[in-house]
């Protein structure tokens, strides 16, 4: 799947480092939440990954905080494409959604591995700068297009 790799693509740049920054908060506020249990944190998170992935991630608190931090820490922009970040947030939106609904539902076991993915792929994106909303968008596109194929049949 390497090679034929598709990424989301919507021709607008963001700093990969202000991303990385948003990442690792998202990193911290789930490891709160896997040892302190408040459901305020996967709401809020789901909040802030709907902005993101829909185009408003200018009122993100999260990348609010990020920018400020970038400025303040005076750290370049590395331009990169929006489009796989953004997918990744609808993914993380997702996740959040299905954490917030399974804890509130006191399905405690999956809503933590839920949470350990989602801080898998943050922290591979923090600390590594490795987005996996390639490989997931690539994976739902193959599935899609055999189904699509198979109908045809």
């Amino acid at each position: 799947m390497g090679k034929n790799l598709q990424c989301p693509i919507d021709f607008v740049t963001i700093n990969e480092n202000q991303a990385r920054l948003t990442a690792l908060q998202v990193v911290f506020l789930i490891i709160i939440w896997l040892f302190a249990g408040y459901a305020i944190i996967p709401a809020f998170l789901s909040f802030d990954f709907l902005l993101r992935a829909s185009n408003y991630g200018k009122y993100s608190i999260l990348n609010r905080i990020s920018h400020f931090l970038i400025k303040k820490l005076s750290v370049g922009n590395k331009p990169i494409e929006r489009g796989p970040k953004r997918f990744a947030a609808l993914v993380g939106f997702l996740f959040t959604v299905s954490i917030v609904t399974l804890s509130l539902s006191q399905i405690i076991i999956p809503s933590k591995i839920l949470a350990a993915v989602l801080l898998i792929f943050a922290s591979l994106e923090a600390f590594i700068g490795f987005c996996a909303g390639c490989y997931v968008y690539t994976f739902i596109a193959v599935i899609f297009k055999k189904r699509a194929s198979d109908i045809g049949k």
